[in-house]
């Protein structure tokens, strides 16, 4: 597979892309008005202690508190190594310093999610300051590669400290050395973060995660990786400087993009994002996917649409389905969409097709960063899933609520608009006396009240013994009226 990985940076935005054979993946975007927390640490002060949830809001300095639930916080383990399940009043007190890390940003009118179990990546490893051994990650699947990066750190680490790994996948094949060296640079790093935290006031930043353009290098990065195209000089500078200190052998792959073209024009990566912002994702074959997102949940309905196949219903519906999880996956991973998902996936008859449909949907899902469970079809033939969310979505990142629907999706039509209309003049006859009125609308309801309901309208004159007067208002919304007394 041949992987690339295209930068674009501008004074105030810098936005990366994940290809694949041609084919964009992933799109990360980060602004300077608001880089994201994820893996921000801070020294928080308890707000307030909820027994009741098993949590606690924690004030950061930030617009709102953010959520500590009882079981991110570390604490002791029973006798069978599970975790002890103590009081939230037991773990923290209200007015207490404490010392916290993002692991969610905030997400719509949620605030950030914490933990106390700090956590510091690096190239090859994650440092756990509070312990819990040494674990590898489990994309790791040859055995014997896996024993040998759990010596090595075992080997490597000091019997008498209680810090904790997890070997990242990208430390697959990485030499003795570069591991130590992850090692000693983590805890130097650590280092440094306690001497912050011990002189930082309440609600002060301890830690900052690095910017978008270094974090691609740090968890991006791999194997299969290319090519590296970055289209500013500064960003280059830095990410050469960054990769030339902590994976030399990765440096030459990077590149400053200097062609006229946008880099980002390279493989239509802009025609994506404009995409991925749409309801409607339109398969080859003619079917097509609906993506609905709600606070709650995201829902994807799968519809043959034009296409008819060539031998039965069940074999087109089967193929529709196939070809329906390919894009799925896709899009999962380029709209950052996250929680719960319900894909409606066209009834199949034959279990077989069921199975091969959820097979592909998690073979295709094998390579995503973002943690997913997928369950069996549920006896209604949907598809349950959940995929971690961290960040806003795609769509939350680029896009507001439409200022006319309130982010409904939908308004009144204009025939429901005239209506409303029409009950208010009545309503205003019947309080005040007036000869005239002026109404004010959307072109689209005037257009209407004087072509379909001008019988209507005038109807209400002879009832009302006054003239109506008409105005279009272009600027205003398409369920916005007024109606004036003269």
């Amino acid at each position: 597979m041949k992987e690339e990985i295209l930068i674009n940076a501008t004074p105030r935005e810098v936005r990366a892309a994940l290809v694949e054979d041609g084919i964009v993946q992933e799109l990360l975007i980060e602004r300077a008005n608001y880089r994201g927390l994820i893996s921000n640490i801070y020294k928080g002060k308890v707000a307030r202690v909820l027994p009741g949830m098993q949590a606690a809001f924690v004030d950061l300095g930030l617009e709102r508190t953010a959520f500590l639930h009882a079981s991110d916080i570390g604490h002791g383990v029973d006798e069978e190594g599970r975790d002890e399940e103590v009081s939230i009043r037991d773990l923290v007190s209200e007015g207490s310093e404490i010392i916290v890390q993002v692991l969610k940003d905030p997400l719509g009118s949620k605030g950030a999610r914490l933990t106390t179990q700090i956590t510091i990546p690096s190239r090859y490893l994650v440092m756990m300051p509070l312990g819990g051994g040494v674990r590898v990650s489990a994309r790791i699947e040859d055995e014997a590669e896996r024993e040998r990066l759990r010596g090595l750190i075992e080997g490597f680490s000091d019997t008498e400290d209680s810090l904790g790994y997890i070997v990242r996948t990208a430390a697959e094949g990485a030499s003795a050395e570069a591991l130590h060296a992850d090692m000693q640079f983590l805890a130097k790093l650590w280092q440094a973060i306690e001497e912050a935290a011990a002189q930082a006031g309440p609600m002060e930043l301890v830690h900052e995660d690095l910017p978008l353009a270094l974090r691609v290098l740090r968890d991006l990065l791999g194997v299969e990786t290319e090519r590296v195209c970055v289209d500013s000089e500064p960003i280059y500078d830095l990410m050469k400087e960054f990769a030339d200190k902590f994976i030399p052998q990765m440096s030459p792959m990077i590149e400053h993009y200097t062609r006229d073209r946008p880099v980002f024009d390279l493989y239509g990566v802009e025609d994506e994002i404009q995409r991925a912002l749409q309801r409607k994702v339109v398969l080859k074959s003619g079917g097509y996917l609906i993506f609905d997102q709600t606070e709650a949940m995201t829902t994807i309905d799968v519809n043959t649409g034009a296409y008819v196949g060539h031998r039965n219903l069940e074999e087109t519906i089967f193929r529709t389905n196939l070809e329906a999880s390919v894009a799925i996956a896709r899009q999962l991973r380029l709209r950052n969409l996250g929680g719960i998902i319900i894909i409606d996936f066209i009834d199949m008859a034959e279990e077989e097709h069921r199975s091969q449909v959820l097979q592909s949907l998690s073979g295709r899902l094998a390579g995503d960063h973002a943690k997913t469970q997928i369950m069996d079809v549920s006896p209604l033939g949907l598809v349950e899933m959940t995929r971690k969310r961290t960040r806003e979505s795609l769509e939350h990142v680029l896009c507001q609520a439409c200022p006319s629907c309130e982010g409904r999706g939908f308004v009144k039509t204009a025939e429901s608009v005239c209506y409303e209309i029409f009950r208010e003049i009545l309503r205003q006859h019947g309080q005040f006396d007036f000869q005239e009125l002026l109404v004010l609308a959307r072109p689209r309801v005037i257009e209407r009240m004087l072509d379909e309901e001008s019988a209507s309208v005038a109807e209400l004159e002879e009832l009302t013994g006054a003239t109506i007067r008409l105005q279009s208002e272009s600027l205003y919304a398409p369920d916005q009226f007024d109606v004036i007394l003269m």
